[in-house]
């Protein structure tokens, strides 16, 4: 076996379960959601002068909406924490259809790609998420929507 001189070995005699919790965090900390549909800010801002039949899902908590937000008759607000604790029951029930248009939002975009992937895996089929999320949203299409 030829090992790079660049590389330092070290051998411990048994496994070092701190060492082992850091790996796991680390891998964890490196995870990132499957690949997940999304759409750019200029797209968002062209569906939303437009007149299409679509929902937009704010998954953003209550205290966020007040720092930001978007006004939009199509914007349904289901905060991520209480999607967590009902899951699909706390959809609205229109919301359950699984042909529904969606775009869901949040601050940074990494809520909503999460949201997308688990609402992918729950069977709706025409979800995605805004790519960057609302502040890429206001720096880039609209800056009255507001930035925190």
């Amino acid at each position: 076996m030829t090992v790079s001189k660049s590389l330092r070995v070290v051998q411990t005699p048994r496994p070092n379960l701190f060492h082992c919790g850091f790996a796991l965090k680390l891998i964890t900390a490196m995870y990132r959601p499957p690949a997940v549909p999304e759409l750019d800010p200029q797209e968002l801002a062209r569906k939303l002068r437009s007149a299409e039949d679509f929902v937009l899902l704010d998954v953003r908590e209550a205290w966020e909406l007040a720092l930001a937000h978007l006004d939009d008759p199509r914007l349904v607000h289901l905060p991520l924490s209480r999607l967590a604790r009902q899951r699909n029951a706390a959809f609205p029930q229109d919301l359950l259809e699984p042909d529904r248009e969606i775009v869901v939002i949040c601050h940074h975009g990494v809520r909503s790609a999460q949201v997308t992937a688990w609402m992918l895996e729950q069977g709706w089929r025409r979800v995605s998420s805004l790519a960057g999320g609302l502040d890429a949203y206001a720096r880039s299409v609209d800056p009255s929507t507001g930035l925190y």
